[in-house]
């Protein structure tokens, strides 16, 4: 019953549509403009860098908010395990904003999120790691998804690496790998249309 407290609570910091009450903020109904995701990206794509960077601050947040708030705060006080406690946190944030209530389930696709809850969870340079190879797909292709599924590939591969090295255990090294696919699975539409070569790239406003 505690852990499926965590669970709860997780999932209703993580379902804060921050996308979305940022553009109403501004008149903007961010679902029906740009991809019509609630997410950082579009929320760049439409509402400019000022309004995208304080979405995608906001989501990180949610992600490391809910994973240290379960590790430092109700583990302790309820006698639970911090690892799975985080791990529960972290993936009912994920959840939350991929299916948040207040939007008919329908949300973003977890990437911010998810690199919150990758910094509470894993040893920094896996989250470097992640970054980098975000960085790295992004400046070669300009196109979102696949810095995003490049940065997802690259984390699991990294905490891989540290799992073999004994440096991570194997309950991280299974949660990462659910991370990883379920960000990939939220963007299986945008895998289509990389297949069909009709993915749109992020180009710099004149």
């Amino acid at each position: 019953m505690l852990y499926l407290f965590v669970a709860c609570g997780a999932y209703l910091l993580g379902s804060i549509p921050s996308g979305y009450l940022i553009g109403r903020s501004q008149g903007v109904d961010l679902r029906t403009q740009g991809s019509g995701n609630i997410g950082a990206t579009n929320a760049l794509r439409v509402l400019g860098k000022k309004w995208g960077y304080l979405c995608f601050v906001l989501d990180i947040g949610k992600g490391l908010a809910a994973v240290l708030l379960a590790k430092l705060l109700v583990a302790p006080a309820y006698g639970l395990d911090p690892v799975t406690a985080s791990i529960v946190a972290a993936v009912s944030a994920v959840v939350g904003h991929n299916f948040p209530v207040w939007l008919k389930f329908k949300g973003g696709k977890g990437v911010a999120t998810s690199a919150g809850a990758v910094i509470g969870l894993f040893p920094f340079v896996v989250f470097a790691s992640g970054i980098l190879a975000w960085v790295i797909a992004f400046k070669l292709t300009r196109i979102v998804s696949v810095a995003s599924i490049a940065g997802a590939v690259v984390l699991f591969l990294s905490l891989f690496v540290l799992w073999l090295l004994h440096m991570a255990v194997t309950a991280q090294l299974v949660i990462g790998g659910a991370l990883a696919a379920m960000l990939i699975w939220r963007h299986r539409s945008n895998i289509q249309r990389l297949l069909a070569g009709t993915e749109a790239r992020f180009e710099k406003k004149r």
